[in-house]
């Protein structure tokens, strides 16, 4: 049977479409070990699952000889697929196409797709590979990214957004990405910068390259802009996959349950013995949340930085979590001002998406300091103060050793709305450690006494069994049990069953005015 030319025409235009900039600059994409804008889509979602839209559009552009470069597509392939059986939105740029460059019909595409999503209550995965604003338009592809940048504002906190970098990511290009939940980068193979390593070296005489400036590396360990740093594209897209997984598709539905294989009554009797009897002595919180979580799968956020606090997703009985943990074998677990704003931002997108929080303390303080205060640890000590308060979702917080002073109060205390509060006995909760308290309270007396550090031995000794335990704070009512570390798996199951329906607000406003 002869082919009707008019549907023969159709396959030859998908034909086209899946060709992108073309063979020979496919070639070269793969040369530089990259995949292209489908491929990646191929591994992200559920096979067969991809439906695309708008294939056949192409720029408008007439000047500088582009009206007669009209690629179907133009430079990036929107539509709609599943991840586990649930929808999911995606765009993904063609790098082959003009250097993935943004037109009007280019960021038209990205925005309809997040319409979609919207209306559709569904996440948005970002595949971005772009040199950034197409030239040759102008302010109309300004206006674009502007556009898309409107739609990432309105989509916070009503759905799951990622953003992958998987090649360049430059100038206006950087911030909707910036807007969206996580970012993922891959190391030595994308960027991102406001400003390329040639307006550096004009501006500002500094001689950097691409990695240098704006590698995976460097905004995963120094500047906390990427969340997560891949080595390779296909274990990016696992990533995503993963994220996604504990996430609900939207604000208004709960996180996905799953059936726990891991017995939720199992006790660990290793926890009895993995705080150190000195408190001043180190220990790997990450050992406590992995005999905790279920099967010991912890999903740790911005790993490389900020490390004297930990966060990160993981579930309890099949409950998706996510905890919040100080890190005593880093700068002894001390809030400083990476660490506030790192654990404020999570806590932020856990209440968005109705996620409960859990919290492991073993905090000395916030770190002292004239760099921490001129850099301005009060504002962004108050971020973290200011999330915890506001979140409504479940918060359940277990000290483990250390709470003293403001600290104690910032980390989900039950004076700011903590549900539970347990703790461990070899909690120690007080104004401050029991060598500062003597040294303020007993100053005079020391002073005066035949042998001063004799006498500050016995009454650090005294203090020490008088305040720094958690007795003290059980007798207010500010600690709801003390419970044996032991334990600590089934009682965090059984108060997340407890708490399954908890409902709390906030008084009507149209937003809060977060210390940013």
């Amino acid at each position: 049977m002869t082919l009707d030319p008019k549907i023969k025409e159709l396959r030859e235009l998908k034909e086209q479409a899946t060709l992108g900039g073309g063979a020979e600059r496919i070639a070269r994409q793969h040369e530089k070990g990259r995949l292209t804008a489908r491929e990646r889509l191929e591994l992200l979602l559920d096979k067969g699952s991809f439906r695309e839209l708008d294939m056949f559009v192409t720029h408008r552009i007439t000047d500088f000889g582009l009206a007669d470069q009209l690629i179907l597509g133009d430079g990036v392939v929107t539509g709609y697929g599943t991840i586990d059986g649930r929808l999911t939105f995606v765009y993904s740029q063609d790098f082959t196409v003009f250097g993935g460059s943004l037109s009007q019909a280019h960021a038209e595409k990205i925005c309809k797709v997040m319409d979609l999503a919207l209306k559709n209550g569904a996440p948005v995965v970002g595949l971005n590979d772009s040199g950034g604003a197409r030239i040759q338009e102008g302010v109309v592809s300004l206006g674009g990214y502007a556009d898309i940048f409107l739609r990432n504002t309105l989509a916070s906190g009503v759905l799951p957004q990622i953003s992958v970098i998987l090649g360049p990511c430059a100038g206006g290009a950087v911030y909707s990405p910036a807007i969206t939940d996580f970012i993922i980068m891959v190391k030595d193979s994308s960027y991102m910068f406001v400003t390329g390593p040639e307006v550096v070296k004009t501006v500002t005489h500094e001689d950097v390259t691409f990695e240098t400036l704006g590698g995976a590396l460097v905004h995963a360990n120094k500047s906390g802009v990427a969340h997560f740093v891949a080595e390779g594209e296909e274990e990016a897209m696992f990533l995503s996959q993963k994220l996604l997984r504990f996430f609900p598709q939207n604000n208004l539905e709960d996180p996905p349950r799953r059936t726990a294989s891991d017995d939720p009554l199992r006790m660990d009797a290793a926890l009895d013995q993995l705080v150190p009897d000195n408190p001043n002595k180190p220990y790997d919180m990450r050992d406590i949340l992995q005999r905790i979580v279920d099967d010991g799968d912890l999903l740790e956020v911005h790993e490389h930085f900020a490390r004297n606090i930990l966060i990160g997703f993981a579930r309890l009985g099949g409950r998706t979590v996510g905890l919040v943990a100080n890190q005593p074998m880093v700068l002894a677990g001390v809030l400083d001002i990476d660490a506030s704003w790192k654990a404020a931002r999570f806590v932020r997108f856990c209440d968005c998406f109705n996620i409960p929080i859990v919290v492991f303390e073993d905090v000395p303080g916030f770190m002292p300091g004239t760099a921490q205060e001129h850099g301005g640890i009060i504002r962004n000590g108050a971020k973290l103060l200011y999330a915890l308060c506001e979140a409504t979702v479940p918060k359940i917080t277990v000290i483990t050793r250390k709470a003293y002073g403001g600290a104690y109060c910032v980390m989900s205390s039950k004076h700011i709305r903590g549900d539970l509060n347990l703790a461990w006995p070899t909690a120690e909760i007080a104004v401050m450690g029991p060598e500062g308290a003597v040294n303020i309270i007993f100053r005079r007396q020391l002073m005066e006494a035949a042998d001063s550090e004799a006498e500050k031995a016995r009454l650090v000794a005294e203090y020490r069994a008088k305040f720094a335990n958690p007795y003290v704070a059980s007798s207010r009512g500010y600690i709801d049990d003390v419970i044996e570390p032991r334990e600590t798996r089934p009682r965090l199951i059984n108060a997340l069953e407890m708490l399954q329906n908890k409902r709390d607000t906030n008084p009507p406003k149209k937003h809060g005015n977060i210390p940013l």
